[in-house]
């Protein structure tokens, strides 16, 4: 296992990745069905927390097996064994999410996650003994995820009044590792693969809302609900996720990451990325309930539950996708974007409005895009 080329070329996601995201959205639709849950009963603080939190748990192994693969891949037998045990633990992880959002029961879901974390850490182990070059960074990376993990089973013997704050801390302690590993050395990941792999996750979890909304609006058709707004909302529904679709791929990943001090803002804004993909879904969802007078959410309630994911994916984008050149129009577009469909639900039609809006961006971005090639030197 030796460190891979950081220009290594036609460097794509290999079957193995493709089905660890296929298990990993497993997960993803657990935490997306609890929360959905949770907002029917109007229990909207408790679900939007546990999902938060159970969604980090899911968020941060995807990323930490990304990138090492990015920087040391080698696709031979133990490399196979070990990212099998990180895909039993995700479904162990998935296992216990109704426990953890029902009882705060996060007994499972840690479980899960150190068996996932614990297997990434003999990867890292074995890094340090076949490529000496980058032993500082990689003994620092094992080192750091043994201790956090550690700390996380102790974390479920305190207090339930100490949870949310012996959390945070763990946040705060699993996002430093990488950063202080970093410092010994930086791993050869590879911009166009990483940017190919979080490509496809987002892919994943759009495809994880259209499912969501898609079962909402045929269990609505079943009861009986009324056919025309049904439609009207799976229409404006689709055409959010289309549009978010659009805007996210317009801009080449692999072009911002081509700068390495892009990597942090990158991989950590991304969290909200998926995030708020896949809630989209889950609000059209709950948006469906209204309509079939299911639950005790409120018609503008049900409305943020669209635009607050929505507004938070758009404003990550202009975060995680500004340029240099961006000092136009397209900055301005996601900025406005973001603002204006948090106001949304306050206007007849609000879910409606909201694909209007995100409609508008991608048209707004597109013109400005082409614009751009057109004015630009001939090669």
């Amino acid at each position: 296992m030796v460190a891979r080329a950081t220009d290594e070329g036609h460097r794509a996601s290999t079957p193995l990745e493709l089905l660890f995201d296929l298990c990993f959205v497993v997960a993803v639709a657990q935490a997306g069905l609890r929360l959905h849950h949770a907002l029917l009963e109007d229990e909207i603080a408790h679900g939007v927390g546990r999902y938060l939190m159970i969604f980090f748990a899911i968020w941060w192994a995807w990323v930490n097996f990304s990138w090492f693969a990015s920087a040391y891949d080698t696709d031979d037998v133990p490399y196979r064994v070990a990212t099998l045990v990180q895909i039993t633990g995700a479904l162990v992880l998935a296992a216990g999410v109704p426990r953890a959002f029902d009882d705060n029961d996060f007994t499972v879901v840690v479980i899960g996650y150190v068996i996932m974390r614990l297997s990434l850490v003999a990867q890292w182990l074995r890094a340090s003994v076949t490529d000496p070059e980058h032993r500082g960074t990689t003994l620092r990376f094992a080192a750091g995820v043994t201790v956090v993990q550690i700390a996380w089973v102790v974390r479920l013997w305190l207090p339930d009044s100490w949870g949310l704050a012996g959390f945070l801390v763990l946040v705060l302690a699993e996002l430093l590792v990488p950063v202080l590993a970093e410092r010994a050395g930086g791993t050869t990941w590879h911009p166009g693969h990483i940017a190919e792999r979080y490509g496809l996750f987002t892919l994943i979890v759009l495809g994880e809302s259209i499912l969501a909304a898609s079962t909402a609006v045929q269990t609505a058709f079943d009861a009986g609900a009324h056919r025309g707004t049904l439609l009207s909302l799976a229409a404006a529904g689709l055409v959010i996720v289309f549009g978010m679709w659009w805007l996210y791929f317009d801009t080449p990943g692999h072009e911002v990451l081509a700068n390495a001090s892009n990597g942090f803002v990158w991989g950590y804004g991304h969290y909200l990325i998926f995030g708020a993909a896949a809630a989209v879904g889950t609000g059209i969802a709950a948006n469906v309930d209204v309509d079939l007078h299911a639950g005790h959410l409120s018609g503008r309630a049900a409305g943020y539950a669209v635009a607050v994911p929505v507004g938070v994916y758009l404003a990550s984008l202009w975060l995680l996708h500004r340029r240099p050149g961006w000092r136009d129009v397209r900055a301005w577009a996601l900025t406005l974007g973001a603002l204006a469909t948090l106001a949304a639900p306050l206007l007849p039609g609000g879910i409606a409005v909201i694909a209007a809006i995100v409609a508008v961006l991608v048209i707004v971005k597109t013109v400005a895009g082409r614009a751009e090639l057109s004015e630009a030197p001939d090669s």
